[in-house]
């Protein structure tokens, strides 16, 4: 399966699919919307092939729900409707623990992520 790869944070947004030599970077910042990322995302992956899409979040996520909007960016991404703006499965993540998912090689991980702000995430294989 072909998955674009989208990590939202406070000063730009990654983009990366499968298969894909690079990543893209978009300016985001303080009042950026999911309305506004959404084209970003569609237009800057037009000649990309993907079917699923994964998203690292910057806040908090239960149940792959977005649980309140950022303190670094605009309003509306708690129950914004991602499957149908981007017309595909959708599934959310918080963008430390996608990262540290992202490195995991087995063993115990503590990850630390530094960027608009900081991020943690602990993996642990029993």
């Amino acid at each position: 399966m072909k998955v674009l790869v989208i990590d939202i944070g406070g000063s730009n947004i990654k983009i990366l699919a499968t298969g894909q030599p690079e990543r893209i970077k978009i300016p985001s910042g303080g009042d950026f919307t999911p309305e506004q990322l959404v084209p970003l995302v569609i237009e800057n992956a037009k000649d990309w092939e993907y079917e699923a899409i994964s998203i690292g979040f910057p806040g908090v996520v239960k149940g792959g729900k977005i649980v309140a909007d950022p303190v670094n960016m605009g309003a509306g991404w708690k129950g914004f409707d991602f499957e149908k703006a981007f017309g595909r499965p959708v599934k959310i993540i918080n963008d430390a623990a996608m990262q540290a998912l992202g490195s995991y090689e087995g063993g115990k991980l503590l990850f630390m992520g530094f960027g608009t702000g900081l991020g943690t995430a602990w993996y642990l294989r029993t």
